[in-house]
């Protein structure tokens, strides 16, 4: 079932994490200070709306890099029923989908639930002292229609985040797989299905 963004309040502060990357060792949200603007992006491997913008994805990060936005992404779905979403397969979507930036693993599921993470792509945007600046789709485009997948939304807040100001209301909700819990046990208060 889709689900929706749970549009946590802007300013809310970035939680903290440590989290064991992909391809070895461990990122922490320390491995970004002194980024301009951080981008944490909730994915998966197997999920058609990741699918759908990934590879814009990887591109427009890639892109926005040099001018400061760091970016990191995290997989936080139930491996254990969800076995495409295991670390090797998220090498393999690194690898198609062009991504440039580490990659985390959270098995525990923990920072899923400090971030309220509801689907995937779940898209979160942080100013230079990690408040919480922009919530919401990277971009127009799903797996049901024909809208490019440009990065427009991400850009779009990327340019006033860059130049400290606010990013204009209203945000729209990303859309995407709901995060797959494990034990069925998915956190109350904060998951919706789309409007």
């Amino acid at each position: 079932m889709a689900l929706a963004s749970s549009m946590v309040p802007i300013g809310t502060p970035a939680p903290d994490f440590t989290l064991p990357a992909i391809d070895g060792g461990k990122v922490s949200l320390e491995t970004f200070a002194g980024e301009p603007v951080l981008a944490v992006v909730f994915l998966s491997n197997h999920c058609p709306y990741v699918r759908r913008i990934e590879q814009a994805l990887g591109a427009v990060t890639a892109e926005l890099s040099p001018r400061g936005l760091a970016t990191v992404a995290i997989c936080s779905n139930d491996t254990g029923n969800y076995p495409d979403d295991d670390a090797a397969h998220l090498r393999d979507q690194v690898r198609r989908a062009g991504f440039r930036f580490p990659y985390l693993v959270d098995e525990t599921q923990q920072v899923a639930r400090a971030y309220q993470a509801a689907c995937t792509p779940d898209l979160f945007l942080y100013d230079a002292d990690r408040r919480l600046a922009y919530r919401g789709r990277f971009d127009a485009a799903t797996p049901g229609n024909q809208e490019p997948s440009d990065g427009a939304a991400l850009r779009a807040a990327f340019e006033q985040v860059l130049a400290a100001r606010p990013v204009p209301e209203p945000h729209v909700p990303s859309v995407g797989c709901g995060i797959k819990w494990r034990h069925g046990g998915a956190p109350g208060g904060w998951l919706t299905a789309p409007r």
